[in-house]
């Protein structure tokens, strides 16, 4: 008895103590709708018992309840707003100073590192000024050799799931992807499409899984917990010491081929060294860069990058050009194998802008000029984005739309949810790429109802280079195979990024 009335008066004084050392952010804090808040454990119960897959109906259910903007407690003192209002997100994105993600991406650093994706301040500022030039549309232009090549691998392989019959397209858009990555930013032919055991790819499965579970179980949510009281901190361990052997092998077999390439040039006597370091476009025009050569020539205050500061580059742009669009690759898939009308158009305009030879080679052009499957894109991109939430921490106070969001919050802005929200989007449930064409834009009342890559000045660096790569992809599938609607429908979950628990099916029938 004593016991339960100590543990009370703990709990009281601790609560009081909180009100007291916090009480303008408590105060601020009561304006916004929320779930009801426990002393000491703030909202943390309403995640009990919850599963990455529970995370997309839970926060609609949320939305239901509280609106656009509502406010999450976890424990005391740390708390969660999540908008899916366009207006606010245009505060947040558009800003130059909330440029910091929130806490929750520090579960990505022991993979990633401080790397573009997670960084901030003046390391953000240096890394994406060094990066940016790898995006040229010149080097863009290149990289469509390497689209066409590992394409036609994918369409080899896919010639035996011809038959009509439902299976998984995920795997195959998966090492396809890493094929891509691999090879047009790290200049490294793995072949993985070929020899398909990939322990990369693997891991990076099984990491996201690990991280999307401490999302949703927040005392999980504390290292020190998650560090010496759950089984998987082993498995999640061993992935990352994977992945950056995967990376850290990539680093050094491309330092040595640059190296040797670099003695042939001198040798030659080519005389590029000052084009190369002062971004000179016909430097760029001639030569097929990397983003890992750029970052192993790359210098900051006179100094080289250390091997670190280039893995965890290397690290995010592998995950970011491999597991997102591979996502999307194969959501769009899906939803033109669903709706023939879609893929009668898309099939009639690769014949008009490519030819009627499914081996002709993708140009760049060609794929600048396939206007109807970019909307097909941006539609697929729509109901299903990569990644279905961003956030940012709050650093300081800002005012959004009339009110007051405290300094040292975390902002979750719901991607998915505003895709498919019938105030910003008529008929949302229907797949109808048309909204997206210039007469219909009038339909998107706010650009930042549509962010897929993000906005302002934090916007994905490599959203070009993603849907040209989609675009080709699409164009020598559809170029052999007709789509067709069968096997399960996906059940959606939202882990890093958002994919499908029983996979992508659909059937392929070869065309005539």
């Amino acid at each position: 008895m004593f016991f339960v009335i100590y543990i009370a008066a703990f709990v009281a004084l601790l609560t009081i103590y909180f009100r007291i050392k916090y009480w303008r952010r408590y105060e601020l804090l009561e304006k916004f709708p929320g779930p009801r808040i426990v002393p000491l454990f703030g909202n943390a119960l309403i995640y009990f018992n919850k599963k990455p897959e529970d995370v997309i109906p839970f926060m609609q259910e949320m939305i239901n309840d509280y609106g656009k903007l509502f406010r999450v407690w976890i424990g005391p003192y740390q708390v969660s707003f999540f908008s899916t209002d366009p207006k606010d997100l245009e505060v947040i994105l558009s800003s130059t100073k909330h440029i910091t993600k929130n806490n929750l991406y520090n579960f990505l650093k022991p993979w990633l590192g401080t790397g573009l994706l997670i960084s901030t301040g003046q390391k953000w500022h240096t890394r994406r000024k060094i990066i940016t030039p790898t995006f040229h549309f010149k080097i863009l232009e290149q990289f469509t050799e390497v689209f066409n090549r590992q394409g036609s691998t994918l369409v080899r392989l896919l010639q035996k799931q011809s038959n009509g019959e439902s299976f998984n397209i995920y795997p195959f858009i998966n090492l396809y992807a890493l094929d891509v990555i691999s090879e047009s930013a790290m200049g490294i032919e793995l072949n993985s499409q070929i020899d398909s055991s990939s322990e990369y790819v693997r891991a990076v499965s099984e990491i996201s899984q690990i991280m999307s579970t401490r999302f949703v179980k927040v005392w999980q949510r504390i290292d020190f917990l998650f560090n010496n009281f759950v089984s998987t901190k082993k498995d999640h361990d061993r992935c990352i010491r994977v992945m950056h052997n995967f990376t850290e092998n990539i680093i050094r077999q491309r330092r040595e081929k640059l190296i040797e390439l670099l003695q042939k040039e001198d040798d030659e006597g080519v005389a590029e060294e000052d084009q190369r370091h002062t971004g000179d476009e016909e430097f760029y025009q001639k030569k097929r860069m990397a983003l890992l050569d750029v970052l192993l020539q790359a210098t900051v205050d006179g100094k080289p990058l250390s091997n670190e500061d280039i893995r965890e580059e290397v690290d995010t742009f592998m995950f970011e050009g491999h597991d997102t669009t591979t996502s999307a690759m194969t959501f769009a898939l899906y939803a033109i194998s669903r709706h023939p009308d879609v893929q009668k158009k898309l099939y009639e305009e690769i014949v008009e802008i490519v030819g009627k030879d499914r081996n002709t080679p993708l140009t760049y052009r060609h794929l600048q000029s396939l206007k109807y499957m970019e909307l097909v894109i941006k539609e697929t991109l729509r109901l299903y984005p990569p990644v279905p939430i961003y956030g940012r921490r709050i650093e300081e106070d800002i005012e959004i739309n009339g009110k007051i969001i405290p300094a040292y919050c975390n902002y979750t802005m719901g991607i998915y949810f505003m895709g498919r929200d019938p105030n910003l989007y008529p008929e949302p449930e229907l797949f109808k790429p048309e909204r997206f064409s210039m007469e219909n834009t009038t339909e998107i009342t706010n650009p930042f109802a549509y962010v897929p890559f993000s906005a302002g000045p934090r916007n994905c660096i490599g959203q070009k280079f993603a849907m040209l790569e989609i675009k080709s992809m699409l164009s020598k599938v559809l170029s052999h195979f007709e789509l067709l609607p069968c096997g399960p429908e996906p059940r959606i979950i939202a882990e890093i990024v958002l994919r499908s628990q029983n996979g992508v099916h659909l059937g392929l029938k070869c065309r005539n």
